[in-house]
């Protein structure tokens, strides 16, 4: 699971464009919305983009979508369960 943490940082920093931000610097613990990293709703919506393009799954509505970007963790999570069910 870290190689896909990992790449969740990496797609994070670079589809929101962060500056002077490393992966390193995200937690996987800490919330990606509002608190925490802060995105607000244009964020979270070109996360869930990029995140279904690069994993190759379906974020259903905008309530899922909250509940997935909740930390890097719950994202990794989530993103496993649907690789996994598609499987």
């Amino acid at each position: 699971m870290s190689e896909l943490k990992e790449r969740l940082k990496n797609l994070i920093i670079d589809a929101l464009q962060l500056e002077d931000v490393t992966p390193a610097d995200l937690d996987d613990q800490e919330p990606l919305m509002d608190s925490g990293l802060g995105l607000d709703s244009i964020d979270a919506l070109e996360l869930v983009v990029r995140v279904e393009k690069e994993f190759g799954i379906k974020i259903k509505n905008s309530e899922e979508a909250r509940e997935a970007l909740g930390s890097i963790n719950t994202l990794a999570t989530f993103i496993e369960s649907r690789q996994a069910a598609s499987a």
